[in-house]
């Protein structure tokens, strides 16, 4: 399953294009000039990002961000669904750490919550320990996570981090295609005015589902 290696423009990394050129323009802003911790939250990513960032290619080059969709479906005497994304630098906050650290307190305490995150890549050895914790310490949350590409799965700490997951009761699984539409018709924005556009599948989506779904199957058995 090659992939030829993909050059990302700034927009698809969230940067603009031309960031660094014309009179009177910002100069671009150096890594070492951004904030330690900076996650970005909202309802719909744009959907140059998710074309990008979500293309579950073999080789991910350039793809130096986590985009996390939830959806938290509370149980109790009113039923409450939310949902919304969180997109990070992998140099600094990870998205994985943000949803448990922001977005889970605010839902009802002592409630059941059945969560699912749609990620652009499988969580680190270190989110993947958070995780667990979170999974150990509340008996009512129930996670189920659907992973775009599997990150660093040839690494023998990153393997056992995905199998201490499983064991902590988290539900692993490679999206499908059309789970890709899914996170399309729910959390990519759509011009206003307009018709929402119809999810178009890269060439590959099919045979890059899976050749992933053999590898987590593989570091799970």
């Amino acid at each position: 399953m090659a992939e030829k290696q993909e050059e990302p423009s700034n927009a698809q990394n969230g940067e603009p294009d031309n960031a660094e050129e014309g009179e009177g323009k910002k100069k671009k802003v150096k890594r070492e000039d951004l904030p330690p911790f900076e996650i970005v939250t909202g309802e719909r990513l744009p959907a140059i990002f998710f074309k990008f960032q979500f293309r579950n290619v073999e080789y991910s080059s350039g793809r130096n961000k986590t985009f996390l969709c939830y959806v938290v479906e509370t149980q109790g005497k009113e039923p409450v669904t939310s949902r919304g994304y969180l997109e990070d630098e992998h140099a600094a906050a990870h998205a994985e750490m943000a949803f448990f650290n922001t977005i889970l307190p605010t839902c009802q305490p002592g409630a059941r919550h059945d969560v699912t995150w749609y990620v652009s890549s499988s969580p680190c050895v270190t989110c993947a320990q958070r995780i667990c914790e979170a999974l150990r310490k509340n008996k009512g949350l129930r996670l189920t996570i659907m992973v775009g590409r599997l990150f660093m799965w040839e690494e023998p700490e990153m393997q056992a981090a995905l199998r201490s997951m499983k064991e902590a009761g988290c539900k692993l699984r490679i999206m499908k295609p059309q789970d890709f539409e899914y996170v399309w018709k729910n959390f990519v924005e759509q011009e206003e005015g307009e018709e929402a556009k119809s999810f178009v599948p890269w060439e590959d989506i099919q045979e890059n589902f899976q050749y992933y779904e053999e590898k987590l199957a593989e570091i799970l058995h």
